[in-house]
């Protein structure tokens, strides 16, 4: 028996007891997303992207890569987090949640690598 309070021993206790890391985590990176996505719709709209070339060229520019490789890993951590969060709040079998969890953190890491791959690849001209 505690004889601490239920709100003492909620306190900073989410779902998955982990507290609010995920939460703080999901507004960092949607804050993150702001300004990388305003970039990333710009950047399209300015290139000529009928021409592979100068789409290319683009993604050689060191600012650009690095700023597309922050885009796309900063967006699919927050994909990541947010549809853990759905699974966590819906999926009921506690195996088929933790599998579902490691299916979508492993498919974002793929994803991540190989999107973090091809950006490397264009701006070394491989």
């Amino acid at each position: 028996m505690s004889l601490a309070s239920p709100l003492a021993r909620a306190r900073g206790l989410g779902s998955a007891g982990r507290g609010t890391q995920d939460w703080w985590q999901q507004r960092v990176t949607a804050i993150a997303l702001l300004p990388l996505s305003l970039w990333f719709i710009g950047s399209l709209l300015a290139l000529d992207y009928a021409d592979p070339a100068a789409v290319a060229g683009w993604l050689r520019s060191p600012l650009s890569a690095i700023l597309m490789l922050m885009f796309v890993l900063v967006l699919l951590h927050h994909a990541q987090l947010g549809v853990q969060v759905v699974i966590e709040d819906y999926v009921e079998p506690e195996w088929q949640k933790v599998a579902c969890v490691i299916l979508v953190k492993f498919l974002a890491v793929l994803v991540g690598l190989a999107s973090a791959l091809a950006i490397l690849k264009v701006f070394f001209g491989f």
